[in-house]
């Protein structure tokens, strides 16, 4: 049987600027600042370029023992940001993006996205479950921090 794909998509909508979302969401070192319970610490395994966040970057998150690493492999400036899991996880072939689109209500519309491979025949619809629910909850967490302003 091949392997099976699945896929999740959140929208949501900030009235903070496509910069402020873009700078917290692809600044790893920083997201147990904003992405707390799921995210308790976050931190670089390799910076990227430009740096911290940017093409290469692998951002290492979550709470010891299980930290998911991510590496950036798209970055443009307070648009959109591509990673892919790397390392050990749950699935395989893991990536998602996040694109920012300013809204004529001078906000930012946020669409993020994920897709991966199941590893485990049968594990697809729990594991899109998971992903997607940790997604969406950063989602509403990242459009949060923006909107209070929570960078340092």
């Amino acid at each position: 049987m091949p392997d099976r794909k699945y896929s999740f998509e959140v929208n949501r909508t900030s009235s903070a600027p496509a910069a402020t979302l873009f700078r917290l969401v692809t600044d790893g070192g920083n997201w147990s600042t904003w992405a707390k319970p799921i995210v308790v610490q976050s931190s670089w395994a390799r910076q990227g370029d430009p740096a911290p966040g940017g093409i290469g970057a692998i951002r290492k998150l979550g709470m010891w023992p299980v930290l998911v690493q991510e590496e950036t492999v798209a970055y443009e400036q307070d648009r959109r940001h591509a990673y892919k899991m790397v390392g050990v996880s749950p699935v395989k072939d893991y990536f998602a993006e996040v694109v920012l689109t300013p809204n004529p209500a001078g906000g930012t519309d946020i669409h993020w996205t994920g897709s991966f491979t199941e590893r485990i025949p049968g594990t697809g619809p729990a594991l899109r479950a998971a992903l997607g629910g940790a997604v969406a909850f950063f989602a509403g967490r990242l459009v949060k921090a923006a909107e209070q302003g929570a960078m340092h």
